[in-house]
């Protein structure tokens, strides 16, 4: 098909030059817009500064780095993040073909080897013949041409300063921070115990048990140890669904073992009985040699987090591969610079994708580069943009970041709160959440079906 495409497009264009896109930035959302591009037939040029300028997060210079948690959320039929995963998975997705063919296991959750992941998108990407890779940072938004920006959170601070001229407005940020990893051969299995929460996935979790008694000495630990300061200039601003586990533990004494530390659906094989709290370790790579600690983000001092954790039953003698560690993450006011298509209000050849949209998580990042990729094609090849179809994820999230109506535009992750609600009658026949649920998932997925069969039709006809 892509092919087919390329030659009718050179014929419609009587052989002359196609405009080519440049994409800002080999994150998620950069590599698979430029994978989607340049599968539809369009010349990309696809920048990205890494390895000759890090970020304070990444550690190499591999397309699709993940540089916080291993785990692309929940995988489980009826679920808001399936949806997601499903749309991709029948769009083409680079990403999700990633995923899936270098899974971990994670119970219900989709987790990968997060170098495998990102060594197979750099290979895919650097082999593509309609991409050109070029190691450079770029300082300087380019005019009049087709640009995707899709520099992430942790944008430079050159690029930062050209984006707030355009946008004409004060970047918004908020705090990230990252869990640390431990050794496998450093947990005291005659403690721990293998499982997965209610046994979905089998022993896919390495649990660590905690009575009261060790749970509350714990928690005063946690809660009166050192972090590291954060810019004094800065108002501290954290994305709720990633607080620091010490910022959590301060809400009450009990919130994590209402939350990350919830022993629900567990049981110790050493007592038979539910433990007073747990503590996860989800498998990092495929050797299985390396595990986060889940919910643990945190941004204490490293001294503090070895002399804390190590209290936690069972990693007394843990060896820390990563540290947690704390980072700032930038974003635009999309609401008043994007378009659902995302292109920006006062550029149509200007689009923005991923994380700096204001989208939250891999995967919605991975959305939204997906549709600024084939848009900016589309435009490439003489064709109109499109909107992704109302029902579906993508189209919520792009509708999300593009119309949102608040003074405090807010970074999101995909929940159904965000997906068009069923009609009134159908809400009336599934009275169960589970069922609607399911319903609006088979909706969007029928629709999503019928605009990539749509997308491709018009690709040729307009060819």
């Amino acid at each position: 098909m892509v092919d087919l495409l390329v030659y009718l497009t050179w014929l419609r264009l009587g052989f002359k030059l196609m405009e080519k896109i440049k994409v800002i930035g080999a994150g998620l959302a950069g590599s698979e817009a430029a994978w989607q591009a340049a599968n539809m037939g369009v010349q990309v040029i696809l920048y990205e500064m890494r390895p000759l300028k890090q970020t304070p997060a990444h550690r190499t210079g591999l397309f699709a780095e993940i540089v916080c948690s291993n785990s692309l959320k929940s995988d489980e039929e009826a679920t808001a993040p399936h949806l997601l995963k499903e749309e991709l998975r029948l769009g083409g997705s680079l990403i999700m073909q990633a995923a899936d063919c270098n899974k971990v296991p994670a119970g219900a959750a989709l987790a990968v080897d997060r170098h495998k992941f990102a060594e197979f998108v750099t290979e895919r990407i650097k082999s593509h013949p309609n991409i050109e890779i070029v190691c450079e940072e770029v300082t300087k938004i380019p005019e009049d041409e087709l640009v995707i920006i899709a520099t992430g959170p942790l944008t430079s601070d050159a690029l930062t300063e050209e984006i707030m001229k355009l946008t004409g407005s004060d970047q918004l940020y908020f705090y990230d921070a990252i869990a640390p990893i431990v050794s496998a051969d450093s947990i005291d299995m005659s403690i721990a115990f293998k499982a997965a929460r209610y046994g979905k996935g089998g022993d896919d979790y390495i649990n660590c048990p905690m009575n009261k008694e060790e749970y509350e000495r714990f928690y005063y630990e946690l809660i009166n140890a050192k972090s590291v300061p954060l810019k004094r200039f800065e108002e501290t601003r954290w994305f709720e669904a990633c607080l620091p586990i010490e910022e959590m533990a301060r809400r009450s004494i009990d919130t994590l073992r209402f939350g990350p530390m919830k022993p629900k659906g567990l049981i110790d094989p050493r007592t038979g009985r539910e433990p007073y709290a747990v503590v996860q370790l989800r498998q990092e790579n495929l050797m299985a040699d390396a595990y986060g600690m889940v919910g643990f983000q945190n941004h204490l001092r490293y001294p503090e987090q070895q002399r804390v954790f190590r209290l936690i039953p069972g990693l007394e003698n843990a060896e820390f591969l990563q540290y947690g560690q704390i980072h700032r993450n930038t974003y635009i006011n999309s609401p008043r610079v994007l378009l659902e298509t995302m292109q920006t209000r006062m550029n149509s050849k200007l689009f923005f994708a991923g994380q700096i949209t204001g989208v939250e998580g891999y995967l919605e990042s991975v959305g939204t580069g997906w549709l600024a990729g084939i848009n900016a094609a589309r435009i490439a090849l003489g064709m109109q943009p499109v909107r992704a179809p109302k029902t579906s994820a993508i189209g919520a999230l792009c509708r999300y970041v593009s119309n949102v109506e608040t003074d405090n535009f807010q970074p999101v992750n995909i929940t159904f709160g965000l997906l068009e609600p069923l009609p009134e009658e159908l809400r009336k026949h599934y009275r169960q959440k589970k069922q609607r649920h399911q319903k609006q998932i088979e909706i969007a997925l029928k629709e999503w079906q019928v605009f990539l069969a749509e997308l491709k039709l018009a690709a040729v006809g307009n060819a």
